[in-house]
């Protein structure tokens, strides 16, 4: 398994859910690199069961200062960077997910500043330091697809990431640098007890199921084998594009 071998990784947010999916996938097939995120606890843990030729890096995406840092560390020790993952985002802790009719504008500002804003400014940091002809891969989510309760603006984030995806192709074409989206459906991550009670986690979770033509949640994992197909050079000729990996939920309808 080498479809990523020496290639040099970056995934923000790469110690928990969907990111640790997607490092512990590269770190099989042979990728080196970083994880990011800002808990201590959970990426020395997650770190342990990646290979060795991993680190890492403590940071908030939404800071400047980090974003430079983590990427000036990642290329002094490794050099130039072939694939960027831009995973961090998702619930902000602490803000619950509101309708129009409930939200702040400093909750709005809170999800836009952390899926949208942080999304771009962290591949604005990374390019002095990526190679030419590197993978950025942003992740998307089908709810920029289909509307959910309390999930406008977290949705109107993500479909503005798939939009800006093709306007950053553009803008990197002349570096060779392909920009795609990989967008999750419904994945067991513990994003899922932030955002509903633990007595009623599971029976949302079969709720989200029962509309899966599949007919189970996605796993970490399934999104991490996706990932590795856009960061190696089986999708040298996918540019400006997204992939959604949901199990069938936004394009197939179950009637019943």
């Amino acid at each position: 398994m080498s479809k990523l071998k020496d290639k040099v990784a970056v995934i923000t947010g790469g110690n928990s859910g969907i990111g640790y999916g997607i490092a512990s996938s590269f770190s099989d097939e042979g990728a080196i690199g970083a994880i990011t995120g800002r808990n201590k606890e959970t990426l020395k843990s997650s770190l342990e069961t990646l290979n060795p030729n991993f680190i890492a890096l403590e940071g908030d995406i939404t800071r400047k200062d980090d974003l430079d840092r983590i990427f000036k560390t990642t290329s002094e020790k490794f050099g130039k960077i072939d694939v960027l993952v831009v995973n961090a985002g998702g619930v902000v802790d602490g803000v619950p997910m509101e309708t129009i009719t409930d939200i702040t504008e400093e909750h709005y500002d809170k999800y836009m500043d952390l899926n949208l804003k942080g999304a771009y400014f962290t591949v604005k940091a990374s390019l002095p330091y990526l190679k030419d002809g590197a993978s950025i891969i942003l992740i998307g989510s089908s709810a920029a697809h289909r509307a959910a309760p309390g999930m406008t603006v977290y949705g109107a984030a993500k479909a503005a990431v798939i939009s800006m995806a093709k306007g950053i192709s553009l803008d990197l074409l002349s570096r060779n640098i392909r920009v795609n989206v990989l967008s999750p459906g419904t994945i067991r991550t513990p994003a899922f007890d932030k955002m509903i009670p633990a007595e009623s986690v599971n029976d949302v979770l079969q709720t989200w199921v029962d509309i899966i033509p599949v007919g189970r949640a996605g796993q970490p994992s399934d999104i991490g084998n996706a990932a590795v197909f856009l960061a190696s050079d089986d999708s040298q000729f996918v540019v400006g594009t997204e992939i959604l990996s949901d199990g069938g939920m936004t394009n197939i309808s179950l009637m019943r």
